[in-house]
């Protein structure tokens, strides 16, 4: 492989977006988290559910920080190494993502300030309201960032003059083939992220024998959608599968590891693509599997890579792996929700030292399955960043490899940096836990008994004799 400005350029931007997606799947589920827990404390008065909202809130700012400062850099690598990008599909991207910055962004940043900083300072309704607006805002992001991702994959609702594309149907632009359900998948798998995080971190604490009842709350919720979520999103692939075998074949071929023309195909559990044999070496297949899968047909077809030119087919092997690292976590976080569920049907969820053990060391599943999934998405409709309007290789600025080459150096080392030392903080609050706060009746809070914990902690507080 010829490392040239192109795939120098490719590699940063991989770089890049790997890990800013992180940042913001965890923040449009947390968000939605800590708009629940605020939800309950707001209906039940207690001071619990206030008390992990406010610790996940503390969570919430750090991620959503480091997802902000690594999405800005994205931006301008569109200007820096993909100009003839933004000269052929700018009039369609270009509004899509002008479109989230004037109404999620532009949300988010109204009411996150009260959602960071008006505790005790608004009424509870009103921070409520300015958490809710603010999970929405997230949702929204990941709506006008996928459609024109989605349009990239599949583009409709335009037309091409002189090389460059021009909007015609913005519904259709919008609204491409494969949006709804790629929209779907990704909404599923930042809210089943975050409740593998909380059903973690609570399990962290009960072995450790800390913040006993935050953690069965944490245990509790994050399990409760976790056993909703994870069989939900096995059926939003399925769907999402279909949907690409319709509108990008070549990519499901390569998903699949899927050679012949027109045969019926088996279910490729293992093996290692080698485009230049175009056959799978040490192959462990199921014979009519895959056809069954893909088509709903036990002896149904559908075109492999062979029915393809070379020059248009991605590169096989990262597509194909990354996809069974997808799956293959989707089915533990699956069969983590099962045992979860089991063992709370019998009483023995909280005491279950095993499952405890493997949940606590569960927080990273998710985010690896999103990554595996992004980079399906992205590698598999390579050799084009607009499928039909411009290749990939068309599409970089005309920059020296030396240049390209020094800053994805220093954004591998600044990174490599900032990230660190955000992972670390965030981890730092995780230790120290939710912190036992002194009972002050927000503006409007219906008068009530104050609980045990409450009269003890004012207690505290008075001055000594």
């Amino acid at each position: 492989m010829d490392i040239d400005a192109t795939m120098l350029a490719r590699i940063q931007f991989a770089f890049t977006v790997t890990f800013h997606i992180i940042f913001p799947a965890f923040t449009i589920g947390l968000s939605a988290f800590i708009t629940t827990l605020l939800g309950r404390w707001l209906y039940t008065g207690d001071e619990h559910y206030r008390t992990l909202a406010r610790f996940w809130t503390k969570i919430f700012a750090v991620s959503f920080a480091m997802g902000v400062v690594s999405g800005i850099v994205l931006s301008y690598q569109f200007g820096t190494n993909w100009s003839r990008f933004s000269s052929v599909v700018g009039n369609t991207i270009g509004p899509l993502i002008g479109y989230e910055v004037l109404t999620a962004f532009f949300l988010e940043a109204t009411f996150l300030g009260i959602m960071l900083f008006g505790w005790n300072r608004v009424p509870p309704a009103l921070h409520f309201f300015a958490a809710l607006m603010v999970a929405v805002g997230t949702c929204m992001s990941a709506f006008w960032i996928l459609s024109a991702n989605s349009w990239m994959q599949f583009p409709t609702g335009h037309e091409v003059r002189d090389g460059i594309a021009y909007p015609v149907d913005w519904l259709a632009i919008v609204f491409s083939p494969t949006f709804p359900l790629r929209l779907a998948h990704m909404v599923a798998a930042a809210y089943l992220t975050t409740a593998i995080v909380v059903l973690a971190v609570g399990a962290r604490y009960l072995l450790a024998g800390v913040h006993e009842r935050h953690g069965r709350t944490m245990i509790g919720m994050g399990l409760g959608m976790t056993l909703i979520l994870a069989p939900l999103q096995a059926v939003i692939g399925d769907a999402h599968g279909l949907k690409t075998a319709e509108y990008q074949p070549v990519k499901l071929a390569a998903i699949e590891g899927h050679w012949p023309e027109r045969e019926v195909a088996p279910l490729v559990l293992f093996g290692w693509p080698n485009e230049r044999t175009e056959t799978n070496d040490f192959q462990i297949a199921i014979p009519h599997l895959g056809s069954l899968i893909i088509t709903h047909d036990w002896n149904g077809v559908y075109p492999g890579l062979k029915a393809f030119p070379p020059e248009d087919r991605p590169p096989v092997a990262p597509v194909f792996f990354s996809f069974r690292v997808m799956v293959g976590l989707g089915f533990f976080m699956i069969g983590l929700a099962f045992w979860g569920g089991y063992l709370w049907l019998r009483g023995q969820l909280f005491t279950s030292r095993p499952f405890l053990r493997i949940a606590s060391w569960s927080w990273p599943t998710g985010f690896v399955a999103i990554i595996a999934g992004w980079f399906v998405a992205e590698i598999g409709r390579q050799p084009w960043v607009a499928t039909g309007i411009l290749r990939t290789v068309d599409a970089s600025s005309p920059v020296a490899p030396a240049t390209v080459a020094v800053t994805l150096a220093l954004f591998v080392v600044v990174y490599g940096i900032v990230f660190t030392m955000g992972i670390r903080y965030i981890n730092r609050l995780i230790v120290k836990g939710p912190a036992p706060e002194v009972a002050v009746e927000p503006k409007g809070l219906p008068n009530r008994p104050l609980s045990a914990a409450e009269e003890a902690a004012r207690a505290a507080m008075q001055p000594g004799p």
